[in-house]
Protein backbone atom coordinates (compact mmCIF):
# COMPACT_ATOMS: atom_id res chain seq x y z
CA UNK A 1 0.00 0.00 0.00
CA UNK A 2 1.47 3.03 -1.15
CA UNK A 3 1.97 6.05 1.59
CA UNK A 4 -0.25 8.33 -0.34
CA UNK A 5 -3.24 5.70 -0.04
CA UNK A 6 -2.33 6.07 3.81
CA UNK A 7 -2.71 9.70 4.53
CA UNK A 8 -5.54 10.04 2.41
CA UNK A 9 -7.25 7.14 4.15
CA UNK A 10 -6.64 8.45 7.59
CA UNK A 11 -7.74 12.39 6.63
CA UNK A 12 -10.83 11.42 4.76
CA UNK A 13 -12.15 7.94 6.23
CA UNK A 14 -10.98 8.72 9.83
CA UNK A 15 -11.89 12.49 9.87
CA UNK A 16 -8.21 13.05 11.38
CA UNK A 17 -6.73 16.55 11.34
CA UNK A 18 -4.22 17.12 8.63
CA UNK A 19 -1.59 17.76 10.62
CA UNK A 20 -1.76 15.34 12.80
CA UNK A 21 -0.99 12.33 9.86
CA UNK A 22 1.62 14.76 8.48
CA UNK A 23 3.24 14.42 11.93
CA UNK A 24 2.61 10.75 12.10
CA UNK A 25 3.90 9.57 8.52
CA UNK A 26 6.79 11.90 8.78
CA UNK A 27 5.61 14.03 5.67
CA UNK A 28 5.00 17.69 5.16
CA UNK A 29 1.38 19.45 5.95
CA UNK A 30 1.63 20.65 2.61
CA UNK A 31 1.84 18.20 0.70
CA UNK A 32 -0.68 16.29 2.72
CA UNK A 33 -3.36 19.32 2.19
CA UNK A 34 -2.34 19.05 -2.00
CA UNK A 35 -2.97 15.11 -1.91
CA UNK A 36 -6.82 15.78 0.03
CA UNK A 37 -7.20 18.19 -2.43
CA UNK A 38 -6.53 15.93 -5.62
CA UNK A 39 -7.98 13.01 -4.24
CA UNK A 40 -11.60 15.20 -3.95
CA UNK A 41 -10.87 16.18 -7.97
CA UNK A 42 -9.20 12.90 -9.42
CA UNK A 43 -10.67 10.25 -7.01
CA UNK A 44 -8.83 7.26 -6.60
CA UNK A 45 -5.63 8.07 -9.25
CA UNK A 46 -4.66 9.84 -6.48
CA UNK A 47 -3.73 7.37 -5.04
CA UNK A 48 -1.05 6.90 -7.56
CA UNK A 49 1.86 9.19 -8.32
CA UNK A 50 1.98 11.73 -10.89
CA UNK A 51 4.32 10.94 -13.80
CA UNK A 52 7.25 13.33 -13.87
CA UNK A 53 7.82 13.68 -17.38
CA UNK A 54 7.45 17.21 -18.79
CA UNK A 55 4.30 18.38 -20.54
CA UNK A 56 6.11 20.12 -23.17
CA UNK A 57 9.74 18.53 -24.99
CA UNK A 58 11.10 21.32 -27.02
CA UNK A 59 14.10 19.29 -28.32
CA UNK A 60 12.16 15.98 -29.13
CA UNK A 61 11.98 14.71 -32.40
CA UNK A 62 9.39 15.93 -34.48
CA UNK A 63 6.91 13.65 -35.78
CA UNK A 64 7.33 14.65 -39.43
CA UNK A 65 11.21 13.30 -38.60
CA UNK A 66 10.53 10.19 -37.17
CA UNK A 67 7.47 9.60 -40.22
CA UNK A 68 10.34 10.65 -42.52
CA UNK A 69 12.53 8.11 -40.93
CA UNK A 70 10.88 5.32 -41.22
CA UNK A 71 9.25 5.67 -44.48
CA UNK A 72 13.65 6.26 -45.54
CA UNK A 73 13.92 2.55 -43.56
CA UNK A 74 10.96 1.01 -45.24
CA UNK A 75 12.11 2.49 -48.77
CA UNK A 76 15.60 0.82 -48.40
CA UNK A 77 14.54 -2.54 -47.68
CA UNK A 78 12.09 -3.16 -50.35
CA UNK A 79 15.04 -2.22 -52.07
CA UNK A 80 17.17 -4.52 -51.07
CA UNK A 81 19.22 -1.75 -50.09
CA UNK A 82 21.59 -1.29 -46.47
CA UNK A 83 19.06 0.74 -43.79
CA UNK A 84 21.26 0.53 -41.22
CA UNK A 85 20.76 3.87 -38.58
CA UNK A 86 24.06 5.40 -40.05
CA UNK A 87 22.74 5.27 -43.71
CA UNK A 88 19.73 7.08 -42.93
CA UNK A 89 21.67 9.60 -41.21
CA UNK A 90 23.31 9.73 -44.71
CA UNK A 91 20.04 10.32 -46.51
CA UNK A 92 18.44 13.07 -43.97
CA UNK A 93 21.46 14.83 -44.48
CA UNK A 94 22.09 14.96 -48.05
CA UNK A 95 18.47 14.28 -49.57
CA UNK A 96 16.39 16.24 -46.67
CA UNK A 97 18.59 18.83 -45.08
CA UNK A 98 17.94 17.13 -41.58
CA UNK A 99 20.85 16.58 -39.10
CA UNK A 100 19.76 13.36 -36.76
CA UNK A 101 21.95 11.29 -34.53
CA UNK A 102 22.88 8.25 -35.18
CA UNK A 103 21.26 6.94 -31.50
CA UNK A 104 17.81 9.01 -32.44
CA UNK A 105 17.59 7.17 -35.76
CA UNK A 106 18.25 3.88 -33.73
CA UNK A 107 15.15 4.54 -30.97
CA UNK A 108 12.97 5.51 -33.64
CA UNK A 109 13.57 2.36 -35.48
CA UNK A 110 13.29 0.08 -32.21
CA UNK A 111 9.99 2.11 -31.24
CA UNK A 112 8.56 1.37 -34.31
CA UNK A 113 9.16 -2.25 -34.71
CA UNK A 114 11.34 -1.95 -37.57
CA UNK A 115 14.13 -3.51 -35.81
CA UNK A 116 14.87 -7.23 -34.98
CA UNK A 117 16.92 -8.86 -32.74
CA UNK A 118 19.59 -10.92 -33.24
CA UNK A 119 21.55 -13.33 -31.09
CA UNK A 120 25.01 -11.39 -30.03
CA UNK A 121 27.52 -11.64 -32.23
CA UNK A 122 31.33 -11.12 -31.87
CA UNK A 123 32.51 -7.45 -30.90
CA UNK A 124 34.07 -5.41 -34.05
CA UNK A 125 36.62 -4.70 -31.85
CA UNK A 126 37.59 -8.28 -31.71
CA UNK A 127 38.44 -8.22 -35.19
CA UNK A 128 41.95 -7.16 -36.98
CA UNK A 129 41.04 -5.35 -39.26
CA UNK A 130 43.22 -4.47 -42.38
CA UNK A 131 42.81 -1.99 -45.38
CA UNK A 132 44.82 -0.56 -47.94
CA UNK A 133 46.54 3.16 -47.23
CA UNK A 134 46.09 3.96 -51.18
CA UNK A 135 43.90 3.00 -54.07
CA UNK A 136 45.23 0.72 -56.55
CA UNK A 137 47.24 -0.82 -53.52
CA UNK A 138 45.48 -3.97 -52.83
CA UNK A 139 42.41 -5.39 -55.44
CA UNK A 140 40.21 -8.15 -53.59
CA UNK A 141 38.84 -10.50 -56.50
CA UNK A 142 36.07 -13.21 -55.76
CA UNK A 143 33.28 -15.19 -57.52
CA UNK A 144 29.77 -16.23 -56.38
CA UNK A 145 26.89 -18.14 -57.50
CA UNK A 146 23.56 -16.41 -58.48
CA UNK A 147 20.44 -18.53 -59.79
CA UNK A 148 18.42 -16.89 -62.70
CA UNK A 149 14.86 -17.26 -62.62
CA UNK A 150 14.15 -19.91 -65.24
CA UNK A 151 16.87 -22.11 -62.69
CA UNK A 152 20.06 -21.63 -64.33
CA UNK A 153 23.24 -21.25 -61.51
CA UNK A 154 25.05 -18.64 -63.32
CA UNK A 155 28.45 -17.10 -61.42
CA UNK A 156 29.28 -13.33 -60.99
CA UNK A 157 32.82 -12.60 -60.41
CA UNK A 158 34.16 -9.33 -58.71
CA UNK A 159 37.30 -7.19 -58.42
CA UNK A 160 37.26 -4.59 -55.92
CA UNK A 161 39.52 -2.02 -54.67
CA UNK A 162 40.61 -2.86 -51.03
CA UNK A 163 41.39 0.98 -50.00
CA UNK A 164 38.01 2.27 -51.36
CA UNK A 165 35.51 -0.57 -51.78
CA UNK A 166 35.15 0.84 -54.77
CA UNK A 167 33.84 -1.72 -57.44
CA UNK A 168 36.36 -1.57 -60.27
CA UNK A 169 34.84 -4.93 -62.29
CA UNK A 170 31.69 -7.20 -61.67
CA UNK A 171 30.53 -9.46 -64.57
CA UNK A 172 27.96 -12.45 -65.37
CA UNK A 173 29.23 -15.65 -66.49
CA UNK A 174 27.72 -18.98 -67.24
CA UNK A 175 30.84 -20.69 -65.35
CA UNK A 176 33.73 -18.25 -64.10
CA UNK A 177 37.06 -19.71 -65.53
CA UNK A 178 40.43 -18.53 -65.68
CA UNK A 179 40.17 -17.09 -68.80
CA UNK A 180 37.17 -14.93 -67.43
CA UNK A 181 39.75 -13.89 -64.84
CA UNK A 182 42.26 -12.98 -67.31
CA UNK A 183 40.55 -10.72 -69.27
CA UNK A 184 38.30 -8.75 -66.61
CA UNK A 185 41.37 -8.27 -65.19
CA UNK A 186 43.19 -6.49 -68.01
CA UNK A 187 39.78 -4.52 -68.65
CA UNK A 188 39.84 -3.28 -65.24
CA UNK A 189 43.64 -1.88 -65.48
CA UNK A 190 42.63 -0.24 -68.81
CA UNK A 191 39.84 1.50 -67.09
CA UNK A 192 41.61 2.49 -63.72
CA UNK A 193 45.31 1.51 -64.16
CA UNK A 194 47.73 -1.17 -62.83
CA UNK A 195 47.39 -2.07 -59.15
CA UNK A 196 50.44 -2.56 -56.76
CA UNK A 197 48.82 -5.93 -55.89
CA UNK A 198 46.02 -8.20 -55.53
CA UNK A 199 44.65 -10.33 -52.93
CA UNK A 200 42.32 -13.64 -53.60
CA UNK A 201 41.19 -16.86 -52.34
CA UNK A 202 43.16 -19.97 -53.68
CA UNK A 203 41.14 -21.39 -56.16
CA UNK A 204 42.60 -22.53 -59.55
CA UNK A 205 41.13 -19.57 -61.34
CA UNK A 206 43.39 -17.52 -59.51
CA UNK A 207 46.27 -19.61 -57.91
CA UNK A 208 47.85 -23.44 -58.93
CA UNK A 209 50.45 -23.49 -55.69
CA UNK A 210 47.80 -26.04 -54.20
CA UNK A 211 47.46 -28.10 -57.25
CA UNK A 212 48.90 -31.36 -57.80
CA UNK A 213 50.19 -33.63 -60.82
CA UNK A 214 51.42 -31.16 -64.23
CA UNK A 215 50.03 -28.24 -62.63
CA UNK A 216 51.80 -28.33 -59.40
CA UNK A 217 52.90 -25.28 -57.28
CA UNK A 218 55.99 -25.04 -59.81
CA UNK A 219 53.60 -23.68 -62.74
CA UNK A 220 51.33 -20.66 -63.25
CA UNK A 221 47.99 -19.81 -64.41
CA UNK A 222 46.74 -17.58 -66.53
CA UNK A 223 46.68 -14.62 -63.86
CA UNK A 224 49.47 -15.61 -62.32
CA UNK A 225 51.72 -14.88 -65.34
CA UNK A 226 49.84 -11.66 -65.89
CA UNK A 227 50.36 -10.64 -62.28
CA UNK A 228 54.66 -11.69 -62.64
CA UNK A 229 54.35 -9.93 -66.12
CA UNK A 230 53.13 -6.53 -64.70
CA UNK A 231 55.44 -6.63 -61.23
CA UNK A 232 52.00 -6.89 -59.24
CA UNK A 233 52.74 -8.52 -55.91
CA UNK A 234 49.89 -11.77 -55.43
CA UNK A 235 49.08 -12.16 -52.54
CA UNK A 236 46.47 -15.33 -51.43
CA UNK A 237 44.03 -15.95 -48.06
CA UNK A 238 45.48 -18.39 -46.49
CA UNK A 239 42.93 -21.77 -46.59
CA UNK A 240 39.70 -21.80 -43.81
CA UNK A 241 40.50 -18.20 -42.98
CA UNK A 242 37.55 -16.45 -45.70
CA UNK A 243 37.94 -13.15 -43.22
CA UNK A 244 40.75 -12.18 -45.17
CA UNK A 245 39.12 -11.50 -48.37
CA UNK A 246 36.15 -10.19 -46.80
CA UNK A 247 35.47 -7.13 -48.55
CA UNK A 248 34.76 -8.49 -51.74
CA UNK A 249 32.58 -11.33 -50.20
CA UNK A 250 30.44 -8.71 -47.91
CA UNK A 251 30.00 -6.70 -51.18
CA UNK A 252 28.61 -9.97 -52.66
CA UNK A 253 26.03 -10.13 -50.14
CA UNK A 254 25.29 -6.57 -50.80
CA UNK A 255 24.62 -7.09 -54.12
CA UNK A 256 22.78 -10.74 -54.28
CA UNK A 257 20.64 -8.81 -51.44
CA UNK A 258 19.88 -6.42 -53.85
CA UNK A 259 19.41 -8.19 -56.90
CA UNK A 260 16.66 -10.66 -55.01
CA UNK A 261 14.71 -7.42 -53.99
CA UNK A 262 13.91 -6.80 -57.94
CA UNK A 263 10.51 -7.25 -58.95
CA UNK A 264 11.71 -8.60 -62.70
CA UNK A 265 14.30 -11.35 -61.98
CA UNK A 266 16.52 -11.67 -64.78
CA UNK A 267 16.33 -15.26 -67.29
CA UNK A 268 19.25 -14.56 -68.72
CA UNK A 269 22.95 -13.70 -68.10
CA UNK A 270 22.58 -10.40 -70.22
CA UNK A 271 19.77 -9.63 -68.01
CA UNK A 272 21.61 -10.11 -64.97
CA UNK A 273 24.35 -7.85 -66.19
CA UNK A 274 22.34 -4.97 -66.50
CA UNK A 275 20.79 -5.57 -63.20
CA UNK A 276 24.20 -5.93 -61.80
CA UNK A 277 25.73 -2.68 -63.72
CA UNK A 278 22.90 -0.47 -62.28
CA UNK A 279 23.73 -1.70 -58.89
CA UNK A 280 27.33 -0.93 -59.49
CA UNK A 281 26.32 2.34 -60.37
CA UNK A 282 24.39 3.34 -57.33
CA UNK A 283 27.04 1.46 -55.36
CA UNK A 284 30.10 3.54 -56.85
CA UNK A 285 28.81 7.02 -56.88
CA UNK A 286 25.35 7.43 -54.82
CA UNK A 287 25.17 4.96 -52.20
CA UNK A 288 26.76 5.74 -48.88
CA UNK A 289 29.58 3.77 -47.26
CA UNK A 290 29.57 2.84 -43.63
CA UNK A 291 32.85 1.61 -43.78
CA UNK A 292 34.38 4.90 -45.11
CA UNK A 293 35.58 7.66 -43.09
CA UNK A 294 32.52 10.42 -43.85
CA UNK A 295 30.46 8.10 -45.61
CA UNK A 296 31.79 9.00 -48.48
CA UNK A 297 30.99 7.14 -51.91
CA UNK A 298 33.63 5.02 -52.87
CA UNK A 299 34.12 6.54 -56.11
CA UNK A 300 34.60 9.91 -53.51
CA UNK A 301 37.56 7.70 -51.31
CA UNK A 302 38.95 6.51 -54.73
CA UNK A 303 39.36 10.02 -56.22
CA UNK A 304 40.47 11.20 -52.67
CA UNK A 305 44.17 9.95 -53.31
CA UNK A 306 47.04 9.19 -55.61
CA UNK A 307 46.72 5.35 -56.58
CA UNK A 308 49.67 3.32 -55.90
CA UNK A 309 51.45 1.30 -58.49
CA UNK A 310 53.51 -1.80 -58.96
CA UNK A 311 57.11 -2.05 -57.78
CA UNK A 312 59.42 -2.38 -60.50
CA UNK A 313 61.86 -5.06 -59.15
CA UNK A 314 65.08 -3.78 -60.90
CA UNK A 315 65.06 -0.36 -60.12
CA UNK A 316 62.60 -0.34 -57.10
CA UNK A 317 63.32 2.89 -54.80
CA UNK A 318 62.62 2.71 -50.69
CA UNK A 319 58.50 3.18 -50.51
CA UNK A 320 56.76 4.07 -47.53
CA UNK A 321 53.07 5.45 -46.32
CA UNK A 322 52.96 6.45 -43.01
CA UNK A 323 50.18 8.55 -41.10
CA UNK A 324 51.15 11.46 -38.73
CA UNK A 325 49.86 14.62 -37.49
CA UNK A 326 51.18 18.27 -38.07
CA UNK A 327 52.80 19.82 -34.74
CA UNK A 328 51.06 23.41 -33.35
CA UNK A 329 54.15 25.09 -35.47
CA UNK A 330 52.95 23.67 -39.06
CA UNK A 331 55.97 20.99 -39.38
CA UNK A 332 56.02 17.36 -39.12
CA UNK A 333 59.04 15.79 -38.99
CA UNK A 334 60.41 12.77 -41.21
CA UNK A 335 63.87 10.75 -40.60
CA UNK A 336 65.54 9.47 -43.35
CA UNK A 337 68.96 7.69 -43.41
CA UNK A 338 68.80 8.17 -39.14
CA UNK A 339 68.86 11.75 -39.64
CA UNK A 340 65.80 13.83 -38.22
CA UNK A 341 64.52 16.16 -40.89
CA UNK A 342 61.66 18.71 -40.32
CA UNK A 343 59.30 19.81 -43.08
CA UNK A 344 57.59 22.81 -43.20
CA UNK A 345 53.70 22.87 -44.06
CA UNK A 346 52.08 25.74 -42.47
CA UNK A 347 50.39 27.18 -39.38
CA UNK A 348 47.56 26.99 -40.92
CA UNK A 349 47.20 23.22 -41.27
CA UNK A 350 48.43 22.85 -37.52
CA UNK A 351 47.10 19.59 -35.84
CA UNK A 352 46.10 18.10 -39.07
CA UNK A 353 45.98 14.68 -39.81
CA UNK A 354 48.48 13.32 -42.55
CA UNK A 355 49.64 10.72 -45.38
CA UNK A 356 52.64 11.29 -46.08
CA UNK A 357 53.47 9.23 -49.47
CA UNK A 358 56.90 8.81 -49.52
CA UNK A 359 59.21 7.83 -52.20
CA UNK A 360 63.07 8.20 -51.59
CA UNK A 361 63.44 11.80 -51.46
CA UNK A 362 60.55 12.37 -53.04
CA UNK A 363 57.85 13.51 -50.75
CA UNK A 364 54.31 14.15 -51.18
CA UNK A 365 52.01 15.06 -48.04
CA UNK A 366 48.20 14.92 -48.14
CA UNK A 367 45.67 15.49 -45.71
CA UNK A 368 44.20 12.11 -44.49
CA UNK A 369 40.37 13.49 -44.50
CA UNK A 370 40.30 14.99 -47.71
CA UNK A 371 43.21 14.22 -49.73
CA UNK A 372 44.23 17.32 -50.27
CA UNK A 373 47.39 17.82 -51.58
CA UNK A 374 49.39 20.00 -48.56
CA UNK A 375 52.77 19.77 -49.66
CA UNK A 376 55.12 18.31 -52.59
CA UNK A 377 58.90 18.11 -52.27
CA UNK A 378 61.76 16.49 -53.06
CA UNK A 379 63.45 16.17 -49.29
CA UNK A 380 67.39 17.95 -49.39
CA UNK A 381 69.56 15.14 -47.14
CA UNK A 382 72.00 17.95 -46.42
CA UNK A 383 69.57 20.18 -43.91
CA UNK A 384 68.07 20.10 -41.08
CA UNK A 385 64.57 22.40 -41.94
CA UNK A 386 62.81 22.06 -45.18
CA UNK A 387 61.50 25.30 -45.07
CA UNK A 388 57.77 26.10 -46.74
CA UNK A 389 59.38 28.71 -49.32
CA UNK A 390 56.82 30.73 -48.31
CA UNK A 391 58.42 34.92 -47.29
CA UNK A 392 59.12 35.25 -43.66
CA UNK A 393 56.49 37.60 -41.47
CA UNK A 394 53.54 39.99 -43.33
CA UNK A 395 54.91 42.15 -46.18
CA UNK A 396 54.83 45.59 -45.12
CA UNK A 397 54.43 48.36 -47.90
CA UNK A 398 57.55 50.80 -48.48
CA UNK A 399 57.68 53.96 -47.05
CA UNK A 400 59.34 57.15 -48.59
CA UNK A 401 60.75 59.53 -45.86
CA UNK A 402 60.68 63.31 -46.19
CA UNK A 403 63.49 65.53 -45.18
CA UNK A 404 61.79 68.23 -42.39
CA UNK A 405 61.95 71.62 -44.02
Amino acid sequence: MSKARLVITAVVVEGRPQSEVAAAYSVSKGWVSKLVARYRDEGDTAFEPRSRRPKTSPNATPEATIKLITEIRIRLTAHGRDAGPDTIVWYLQHDHKLIVSVSTVARVLTRAGLVTAEPAKRPRSSYIRFQADMPNETWQSDFTHYRLHNGVDVEILTWLDDHSRYALSVTAHLRVTGANVVSTFRQACADHGIPASTLTDNGMVYTTRFAGGHNGQHTRNGLETELARLHITQKNSRPNHPTTCGKVERFQQTLKKWLRAQPDQPTTIAELQTLIDTFVDEYNHHRPHTSLAHRATPATAYQARPKATPSNTDTEPHHRVRHDRIDDSGVVTLRHNARLHHIGIGRTHARTHIIMLIADLDIRIINAATGELLRKLTLNPNIDYQPTGAPKGPTRPKTTRTEPR
